[in-house]
């Protein structure tokens, strides 16, 4: 008899969803690495283009391993209640981490495309990306203790980052004394942040789902 046959069903279970809470923290962490290096290396000037796509590939295959072990669970052990939303949920949580690295990616293209910026009034780059990386931290944290008090904060943060957006597309046709090249920069990168909370956010509407069955509509 193998090990497997041996064993009882709950607590391989038990090992799968444990194996899958420890894919998501890292996956969540590395996105916060991932976010924070493409922030720095745009704000310096640098070009950090294959060490961020490292880090979003690597996020990609850790998405993959996730949906493959969510998967593997359902189908083997027919998980029931607030199992089963988790290991569904897990799915989603993960393409919400592998998504974070995809636009920490495409920030850090920006500089390839339009050169360096490090000339650039960084100020509101530089408050909206805290603000990012606040919701990501949270989501990880918030992931690790089923905190759905902390979970349900995120979408406040992400109305600050759509505002920050709003307000600089707004006031950017008066501002006559940004060049083009910070302009659009800066247009880029408000967008991918703005993006990038989303997706914070909707992680934590996964969590709170996870722990009470209550899934809120996406905007």
């Amino acid at each position: 008899m193998s090990k497997e046959e041996g064993e009882p069903t709950s607590r391989l279970m038990d090992l799968g969803l444990k194996e899958l809470m420890n894919l998501l923290i890292e996956m969540g962490r590395l996105s916060e690495q991932t976010v924070s290096s493409a922030i720095e290396a745009y704000i310096g000037g640098k070009d950090e283009v294959e060490n961020i796509k490292r880090m979003s590939e690597e996020l990609r295959t850790l998405e993959d391993e996730v949906s493959d072990l969510s998967t593997d669970i359902i189908a083997k052990y027919q998980p029931m209640a607030s199992d089963l939303r988790f290991t569904k949920s897990c799915v989603e949580i993960s393409y919400g981490f592998s998504r974070l690295g995809r636009y920490a990616y495409d920030i850090a293209e920006t500089i390839q495309s339009l050169g360096d910026v490090s000339n650039c009034d960084h100020d509101l780059v530089l408050k909206t990306a805290e603000l990012a990386k606040k919701m990501i931290s949270m989501s990880v944290q918030a992931l690790l203790s089923r905190d759905t008090e902390l979970a349900s904060s995120i979408p406040a943060l992400d109305d600050e980052v759509d505002r920050n957006y709003r307000m600089f597309m707004k006031n950017l046709s008066s501002d006559v004394h940004i060049s083009a090249k910070c302009a659009a920069s800066t247009a880029l990168v408000l967008k991918y942040l703005e993006r990038i909370a989303d997706h914070a956010s909707y992680i934590g509407d996964s969590i709170v789902y996870v722990a009470t069955g209550n899934h809120k509509p996406r905007k």
